[in-house]
């Protein structure tokens, strides 16, 4: 994607190629400072970030409150390995436990704390795999949906839809079956005892905000249980109010076995949590598992503080409220291709009738936007949760300007 750079983003994009990996592609910006909803490059212009760091920062840039949880925590004990126990972790599992579920998790639940969601899914399955072993019957099969994400490494990517993420790295984790969603037929007809487990993504973020019916979830719930397999519910990017809920699959009344989540969790730090719910919780036993930088002190601290904050501000009801709104106004407008607009809370996905989405980001940094295709058809709108209506309708006044843009189409006059 082309963008317009000053002689500080030149600079660092020099170093950027000689010294990283290419697996990013060209930086579409060299970021230096940001605040609340707002982001600063390294030439000096200011951007109203839309994406979030994917869903992340949910507190936006530098927040209070994460700002002085994580300082007085590394202050004061920074990495331990999980050899030993640290007040930060364990309050944030307890934290993870009272909010999974609406009333609290179910007695027995249990947490693991990781450093991303790759590793929370990771950690998933080998809870279905060590579950399924203990069973009489062989389970050799995991089931998935199709344009599901759960993850780059090798175990995640087997769960992971699309073909060139996963083709270059093959074989993988064998077993992996993937169905379309909600179609309940093909559901029930590949259940069987044979099935090991069921991950799902209550809402598929990176297919571009993709809505499971709430009809598939219980009957991915029923027939699961039915035959003994464990169900994942992929909060990653859908749970921690990014919704309006805590969990996205809230709506829904489901309990599922397992519930992933990372992003938004640490409101930046990188931090993750595998949540067993019942009898899941004691699968795993000492020496099954591990992770040496997972729960530190200092990242649990940021989560820590990140969930009170979402609770004293009242961002669940912030996040409902603005995503309704803002959708309505997003639709309201009439933008000339704009054949859907949908998602839940602030998980937004905008979907255009040709293939102008990647040229939309690129009007929008020009205008001063950071935003995200998910594919050649499709925006993601998943901005911090302290975003402002007033910040949104900026975006949506725009909208129209940035279309025409991306179509090379003239200005309108008026």
């Amino acid at each position: 994607m082309s963008r317009t750079t000053g002689g500080a983003s030149v600079a660092w994009d020099a170093r950027y190629e000689g010294a990283v990996m290419d697996t990013f592609g060209t930086p579409q910006l060299v970021l230096v400072s940001g605040r609340g909803s707002h982001v600063v490059d390294a030439d000096g212009r200011e951007y109203l970030d839309l994406l979030g760091g994917i869903a992340v920062n949910i507190l936006g840039q530098a927040h209070p409150a994460v700002v002085r949880a994580v300082s007085e925590q590394i202050a004061t004990l920074g990495h331990v390995s999980n050899f030993f126990a640290t007040p930060p972790q364990v309050t944030l599992a307890e934290h993870l436990l009272r909010i999974v579920e609406p009333g609290g998790a179910p007695e027995g639940s249990r947490v693991f704390l990781a450093n991303s969601g790759t590793e929370a899914n990771e950690c998933a399955l080998k809870i279905v795999r060590a579950h399924a072993n203990a069973q009489d019957t062989p389970r050799p099969r995991v089931l998935a949906l199709e344009h599901a994400f759960h993850g780059r490494s090798t175990g995640a990517l087997a769960l992971t839809w699309k073909a060139k993420y996963r083709e270059p790295f093959e074989p993988l984790v064998p077993g992996v079956e993937f169905l379309p969603a909600n179609d309940i037929p093909a559901l029930e007809a590949a259940m069987d005892e044979g099935v090991a487990g069921m991950f799902v993504e209550p809402v598929q973020g990176e297919a571009g905000v993709l809505d499971l019916d709430d009809d598939y979830l219980h009957a991915a719930r029923e027939l699961t249980r039915s035959v003994g397999a464990l169900l994942v519910a992929d909060e990653v990017q859908s749970g921690l109010v990014r919704t309006g809920e805590w969990m996205a699959h809230h709506r829904s009344g489901i309990v599922p076995d397992l519930v992933t989540l990372a992003k938004g969790l640490g409101g930046g730090m990188p931090i993750a949590a595998c949540i067993g719910l019942a009898g899941a919780g004691s699968v795993l036993g000492p020496g099954m598992h591990g992770t040496t930088f997972g729960g530190n002190p200092v990242c649990a601290a940021a989560a820590n503080a990140v969930l009170d904050t979402v609770e004293s501000d009242a961002l669940l009801t912030h996040a409902a409220l603005l995503g309704a709104s803002w959708r309505d106004d997003l639709k309201a407008l009439g933008v000339p291709g704009l054949r859907e607009v949908r998602g839940r809370g602030l998980l937004i996905g905008l979907e255009f009738e040709d293939a102008i989405a990647p040229d939309i980001v690129s009007a929008g940094r020009g205008a001063g936007f950071v935003l995200n295709a998910t594919s050649p058809t499709t925006l993601r709108l998943a901005p911090p949760l302290v975003l402002s209506a007033a910040e949104a309708a900026t975006f949506t006044d725009a909208l129209p300007a940035l279309v025409r843009t991306a179509r090379g189409e003239e200005a309108d006059p008026s």
